[in-house]
């Protein structure tokens, strides 16, 4: 029973769909610190470096951040 697949080894459509989730994800993410970087922490719900950690994680982090991080 092998489940490890190699990225050499995933049909084209395969290779296509994990390189755009990935730059999605890092698109993401640097907008996510590019904008809290940017806003005065008086914009910002909580600590500005706890916001930073969380939009580390995946797509959770930095949507999350967008969502309620903050402030309108």
């Amino acid at each position: 029973m092998e489940t490890k697949r190699k990225f050499q080894d995933l049909p084209p459509g395969g290779k296509i769909a994990v390189a755009s989730a990935a730059i999605a994800e890092l698109t993401l993410m640097v907008a996510a610190l590019r904008d809290l970087y940017k806003r005065p922490a008086e914009q910002v719900k909580g600590p500005k470096p706890a916001w930073a950690a969380a939009s580390m994680i995946n797509f959770l982090g930095p949507i999350a951040y967008f969502a309620f991080g903050r402030r309108k």
